[in-house]
């Protein structure tokens, strides 16, 4: 099997490499191609995975490189995880955003909308280069906004792409860790958008006849509540949704807090990001991680220690962040892999993932992206019938996919109306005269790489 992690010069790419190890034997797995366009990360990010890869006597054999065709030929399996814009367009994209008075998260509302601008475009390229080169591999888009540009590859006729995302699977790690359960045996029932979806089940399975449902019980336990991200929404929010919410749902239940709490700090999560990301990459290169690993891999893991830290710490308020994680958690990694390995081996697996509903959740289109619970076999990938879901959860649902329709539109035919129709739906911005700005303003910020729209 050959493998194509397009950025693979990304900053989480070596957290790939244990999980590659494990499961190279069940994937038949012999090449590993890290492909990116930043030669200087590539090399820096890629040396260290591949030295990760030969002391853990990796079977596969790690290739580098920036020639996405040599990439691509012949690949069976593609995962997309490319910033295009890199750390300085999401820093941009916040500031813009915040100027505003509105949220400039990466993942949803003005700032997703201009992350997809960049990287929709980017990951259609790749697409129709693979269709080309591997006609039968498939897709799994970690890209950010995942939900976002899985329906706009869907709408531009891409059907083999999946949606991958760890926070759609995190009632099922939680549980596993909290009461000490292998996450084989915990099924749960996710349903709604990437970065917009609730959990209402969360099973303990001892076969495939049933199992004990556990989930109430959970969230009605405090120790629970505070050991994860459950703590950072009002205990209403709590009572009122019995679900166990996605923490991005914190953006749209917690808005104005949110904003207030990241209109105080110092710098934007984007631009706390980047310069992480800047010293990490500096270190590298004084280092060598060829001819010194195990520093190269120290500072590596504290420089990403401190990224991890930082995620939502607006909304922790101080505290620390809850680190309720399965020891055989293995992050979206997990998520491709998993994928990748029931539809090869046909073991099935059920995780939650970005994928055309077609009659999962009522009240959606069959080609509308989802994100829903799914049977993972060597048939294919299957979502699990959801029906009909709370009203509250569903009007937020509604509008943010068409918020999605809209704005993969509006990004496909560089379309201002579209996009501001878009901005303009979304609770995060509302506004037609504001969505008129943001539109004209992430336009000017990212010529380079969005060009013209007219």
């Amino acid at each position: 099997m050959k493998l194509v992690i397009l950025g693979g010069g990304g900053v989480r790419a070596p957290l790939l490499i244990p999980t590659l190890v494990r499961r190279a034997a069940d994937l038949g797995l012999q090449e590993v191609w890290l492909m990116d366009t930043d030669s200087d990360k590539l090399s820096l990010i890629g040396r260290l995975c591949d030295t990760l890869a030969r002391r853990q006597h990796a079977t596969f054999q790690v290739f580098l490189t920036t020639d996405a065709r040599a990439a691509l030929q012949d690949a069976d399996h593609i995962i997309t995880a490319i910033r295009p814009g890199c750390e300085q367009g999401r820093a941009a994209d916040e500031r813009i955003a915040f100027r505003h008075g509105i949220l400039g998260q990466e993942t949803t509302g003005a700032g997703g909308f201009a992350m997809a601008m960049r990287s929709l475009p980017a990951i259609l390229d790749y697409a129709r280069l693979a269709a080309e080169l591997a006609p039968h591999a498939r897709i799994y888009n970690f890209t950010n906004p995942a939900g976002l540009v899985a329906q706009g590859l869907h709408d531009a006729g891409f059907r083999n792409v999946i949606g991958i995302c760890d926070s759609a699977n995190g009632a099922q790690h939680a549980a596993s860790c909290y009461l000490g359960v292998p996450l084989a045996r915990v099924r749960h029932e996710v349903y709604g958008l990437n970065h917009l979806s609730w959990t209402r089940s969360v099973r303990i399975e001892p076969d495939d006849q049933g199992g004990e449902e556990v989930l109430p019980a959970l969230l009605a336990d405090p120790h629970f509540i505070q050991s994860t991200h459950m703590a950072l929404f009002h205990p209403a929010v709590r009572a009122l949704q019995g679900t166990f919410l996605n923490e991005y749902l914190h953006y749209f239940y917690h808005r104005d807090e949110a904003l207030q709490a990241l209109l105080a700090k110092p710098e934007t999560r984007g631009e706390e990001v980047l310069r992480l990301t800047t010293e990490l990459l500096s270190q590298l290169r004084q280092i060598d991680p060829a001819a010194h690993p195990d520093e190269a891999l120290a500072a590596y893991q504290m420089l990403m220690g401190q990224r991890s830290a930082g995620y939502m710490a607006h909304a922790r308020h101080g505290e620390a962040r809850p680190d309720l994680r399965a020891d055989d958690d293995e992050g979206y990694a997990g998520v491709a892999l998993g994928c990748i390995q029931a539809l090869t081996t046909g073991t099935p697996i059920y995780t939650g993932l970005n994928v055309a509903n077609n009659g999962a959740i009522a009240g959606f289109a069959d080609d509308d992206v989802v994100e829903v619970s799914c049977r993972v076999d060597s048939t294919g990938i299957h979502p699990l019938p959801i029906g009909t879901v709370p009203e509250s959860q569903y009007v937020l649902m509604r509008t943010i996919k068409r918020y999605e329709r809209l704005a993969a539109q509006a990004i496909l035919q560089r379309s201002k109306l579209l996009a501001v129709e878009a901005l303009a739906t979304h609770p995060l911005v509302g506004s037609y005269p504001l969505a008129v700005q943001l539109v004209d303003e992430f336009i000017a910020a990212h010529h380079d790489m969005v060009g013209d729209w007219h």
